[in-house]
Protein backbone atom coordinates (compact mmCIF):
# COMPACT_ATOMS: atom_id res chain seq x y z
CA UNK A 1 0.00 0.00 0.00
CA UNK A 2 1.31 3.57 -0.74
CA UNK A 3 2.01 5.93 2.16
CA UNK A 4 0.85 9.04 0.39
CA UNK A 5 -1.98 10.52 2.13
CA UNK A 6 -5.08 11.94 0.33
CA UNK A 7 -8.09 13.20 2.01
CA UNK A 8 -11.98 13.32 0.39
CA UNK A 9 -10.62 16.08 -2.27
CA UNK A 10 -9.84 13.41 -4.21
CA UNK A 11 -13.55 11.97 -4.39
CA UNK A 12 -14.66 15.70 -4.61
CA UNK A 13 -12.12 15.89 -7.93
CA UNK A 14 -14.06 12.55 -8.91
CA UNK A 15 -17.18 13.69 -8.55
CA UNK A 16 -16.43 16.63 -11.07
CA UNK A 17 -14.89 14.38 -13.67
CA UNK A 18 -18.32 12.70 -13.60
CA UNK A 19 -20.63 15.43 -13.72
CA UNK A 20 -18.62 16.18 -16.38
CA UNK A 21 -19.79 12.65 -18.51
CA UNK A 22 -23.56 13.32 -17.97
CA UNK A 23 -25.06 13.57 -21.03
CA UNK A 24 -21.79 12.23 -22.69
CA UNK A 25 -21.17 9.68 -25.61
CA UNK A 26 -22.27 6.00 -23.96
CA UNK A 27 -19.69 4.58 -26.86
CA UNK A 28 -16.64 6.48 -25.57
CA UNK A 29 -17.26 6.58 -21.49
CA UNK A 30 -18.53 4.12 -19.42
CA UNK A 31 -19.81 6.70 -17.13
CA UNK A 32 -22.47 8.48 -19.82
CA UNK A 33 -23.23 4.60 -20.51
CA UNK A 34 -24.22 4.05 -16.79
CA UNK A 35 -26.19 7.42 -16.88
CA UNK A 36 -28.23 6.55 -20.23
CA UNK A 37 -28.80 2.85 -18.19
CA UNK A 38 -30.70 5.27 -15.43
CA UNK A 39 -31.05 5.14 -11.75
CA UNK A 40 -31.84 1.55 -11.59
CA UNK A 41 -28.65 -0.04 -13.26
CA UNK A 42 -26.44 2.70 -11.42
CA UNK A 43 -27.77 1.41 -7.94
CA UNK A 44 -27.41 -2.08 -9.71
CA UNK A 45 -23.74 -1.69 -9.78
CA UNK A 46 -23.51 0.10 -6.47
CA UNK A 47 -25.38 -2.78 -4.84
CA UNK A 48 -23.04 -5.25 -6.70
CA UNK A 49 -19.79 -3.89 -6.20
CA UNK A 50 -21.08 -3.79 -2.11
CA UNK A 51 -20.74 -7.30 -2.24
CA UNK A 52 -17.96 -7.73 -3.97
CA UNK A 53 -15.67 -5.35 -1.05
CA UNK A 54 -17.69 -7.83 1.55
CA UNK A 55 -16.16 -10.90 -0.41
CA UNK A 56 -12.91 -9.63 -0.33
CA UNK A 57 -12.93 -8.25 3.21
CA UNK A 58 -14.02 -11.68 4.14
CA UNK A 59 -11.28 -13.63 2.25
CA UNK A 60 -9.12 -11.33 3.90
CA UNK A 61 -7.55 -9.99 0.79
CA UNK A 62 -6.99 -6.20 1.89
CA UNK A 63 -5.34 -5.26 -1.63
CA UNK A 64 -8.59 -7.06 -3.81
CA UNK A 65 -10.44 -5.23 -1.41
CA UNK A 66 -9.10 -2.22 -1.97
CA UNK A 67 -9.24 -1.98 -5.61
CA UNK A 68 -13.43 -3.09 -4.92
CA UNK A 69 -13.39 -0.30 -2.50
CA UNK A 70 -12.68 1.93 -5.49
CA UNK A 71 -15.21 0.73 -7.43
CA UNK A 72 -17.63 0.93 -4.67
CA UNK A 73 -17.13 4.35 -4.12
CA UNK A 74 -16.73 5.09 -7.80
CA UNK A 75 -20.68 3.58 -8.44
CA UNK A 76 -21.35 5.41 -5.43
CA UNK A 77 -20.68 8.66 -6.36
CA UNK A 78 -22.03 8.23 -9.82
CA UNK A 79 -25.48 7.41 -8.14
CA UNK A 80 -25.37 10.50 -6.31
CA UNK A 81 -24.41 12.67 -9.09
CA UNK A 82 -27.51 10.90 -11.07
CA UNK A 83 -29.74 11.64 -8.41
CA UNK A 84 -28.43 15.25 -7.34
CA UNK A 85 -26.59 14.33 -4.22
CA UNK A 86 -23.34 16.15 -3.63
CA UNK A 87 -20.68 15.07 -2.17
CA UNK A 88 -20.83 18.21 0.29
CA UNK A 89 -24.25 17.30 1.26
CA UNK A 90 -23.01 13.53 2.43
CA UNK A 91 -19.97 15.57 4.15
CA UNK A 92 -22.08 17.99 5.88
CA UNK A 93 -23.87 14.70 6.96
CA UNK A 94 -20.96 13.08 7.99
CA UNK A 95 -19.84 16.28 10.18
CA UNK A 96 -23.28 16.84 11.84
CA UNK A 97 -23.29 13.06 13.12
CA UNK A 98 -19.80 13.67 14.29
CA UNK A 99 -19.44 12.48 18.45
CA UNK A 100 -22.69 11.61 18.16
CA UNK A 101 -22.87 7.57 18.95
CA UNK A 102 -23.87 5.23 16.76
CA UNK A 103 -26.35 3.82 18.91
CA UNK A 104 -27.75 7.63 19.95
CA UNK A 105 -28.06 8.53 16.06
CA UNK A 106 -29.79 5.36 14.92
CA UNK A 107 -32.36 5.65 17.83
CA UNK A 108 -32.68 9.52 16.92
CA UNK A 109 -33.53 8.41 13.54
CA UNK A 110 -36.21 5.68 14.78
CA UNK A 111 -38.00 8.52 17.30
CA UNK A 112 -38.16 10.46 14.14
CA UNK A 113 -39.50 7.80 11.98
CA UNK A 114 -41.85 7.59 14.46
CA UNK A 115 -42.95 11.14 14.85
CA UNK A 116 -43.65 11.28 11.39
CA UNK A 117 -45.86 8.17 11.15
CA UNK A 118 -43.43 6.24 9.48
Amino acid sequence: MSDQKFDATVLDCLFRTIEGRKGGDPTQSHTAKLFAKGTAKIAQKVGEESVEAIIEAMRGDNDALVAESSDLLYHLLVLWADRGVRPSDVWAKLKEREGISGIAEKAARREAAKAAGK
